[in-house]
């Protein structure tokens, strides 16, 4: 008797077995592919733009705050040119403060690939009233699209 019922049972047919399978690995496949292709285009379109820092130097005596300035050299090593749009700078990576902000479209530093761009620092009075000799700063120069450039710099 037992050997009846197991003979008796309905089965999916080979045939249609092997298509669903076939079916199952052509939808992985899809969204493996749509996923990596996702990954793939947010990853290069950031490393378009890729700062780096070229030279900081710091002008006049500390004392004298009338003459005193910091000209800060960046270089866009990347493919795609982009505008600078914030410029930070202070005493610590968690203490900064910004120095320059463009907010309307089509303002800022503009910085072409395979270029670099100057940016002169006037000292602000919330930090400080002139740079202070062996001191270390931190600056953070942010372009409108891609990664920012933090760096550290002793004067």
């Amino acid at each position: 008797m037992r050997r009846n019922v197991l003979k008796s049972r309905k089965a999916i047919s080979p045939i249609l077995a092997t298509l669903l399978m076939i079916v199952i690995a052509v939808a992985a496949i899809v969204v493996t592919y749509a996923w990596i292709m996702t990954y793939m285009t947010s990853t290069t379109q950031q490393a378009e733009v890729i700062l780096y820092k070229e030279n900081v130097r710091f002008f006049g005596n500390p004392t004298d705050t009338a003459r005193n300035r910091t000209e800060f050299t960046v270089g866009n090593s990347g493919t795609a040119d982009t505008r600078i749009i914030r410029i930070y700078i202070g005493n610590s990576s968690g203490n900064m403060i910004e120095l320059t902000s463009y907010s309307d479209i089509g303002t800022g530093i503009m910085l072409n690939a395979n270029d670099k761009a100057t940016i002169t620092i006037t000292w602000p009075n919330a930090l400080a009233t002139s740079w202070e000799a062996g001191k270390v700063y931190y600056f953070r120069v942010v372009p409108a699209e891609g990664q920012f450039l933090e760096t550290v710099q002793q004067a």
